[in-house]
């Protein structure tokens, strides 16, 4: 998967096209993720120990990984990533726009 947790990243189709924010969960096996405060949705929950007051609670939903894209931290630009193999065998994530290698 190209994106990570803790990777900005912005949202592309959608009602909250255009928006940027973080990834705060990374769902692989489904190919979704959950950004932060994008995809709002509305849960009613009975009280609980855990939520001993109830109601409705806002919450963010998945979001399809295809429908968003990394912003590289170099150029500020959102852009496609490639993999890199370094001199010990090790891969990276770079931006195919200015070649930044990004943090893993």
């Amino acid at each position: 998967m190209h994106i990570r947790k803790k990777d900005k990243v912005k949202i592309l189709s959608g009602n909250d096209r255009g928006k940027v924010g973080e990834v705060l969960k990374v769902f692989p096996d489904t190919g979704r993720i959950i950004v932060e405060k994008v995809k709002m949705m509305k849960r009613h929950t009975r009280k609980s120990q855990s939520a001993p007051q109830g109601g409705i609670i806002e919450r963010e939903a998945p979001v399809n990984v295809s429908n968003v894209m990394l912003i590289c931290p170099k150029c500020n630009a959102a852009a496609r990533t490639g993999t890199a193999v370094l001199d010990d065998g090790s891969r990276v994530r770079t931006c195919k726009k200015c070649g930044e290698m990004l943090a893993n």
